[in-house]
């Protein structure tokens, strides 16, 4: 099911995915959406897409990272100081 398009020839979702991977170091669930949906459209083509999958890779990564920097630190910031 791995094919590589033909030269000069785009496969489909080819620059949504690595849109996606752009938009995943900035905005991390927008990019994981786009790349999820490049993704698709690749695997029903018949094509693999290695930038999307890397982007659902690295917004999964980053948002992880967030969710745990902001349940560390909220409550040390949100703590009464005496």
């Amino acid at each position: 099911m791995s094919q590589t398009a033909p030269a000069g020839v785009d496969y489909p979702g080819k620059s949504l995915g690595i849109v996606g991977l752009v938009l995943s170091f900035f905005f991390t669930v927008v990019g994981s959406v786009v790349s999820f949906i490049a993704w698709r459209q690749s695997r029903a083509a018949g094509y693999r897409n290695v930038p999307a999958l890397a982007g659902i890779t690295v917004g999964v990564v980053v948002l992880s990272f967030w969710v745990v920097l902001i349940a560390v630190f909220t409550p040390i910031i949100a703590a009464p100081r005496f």
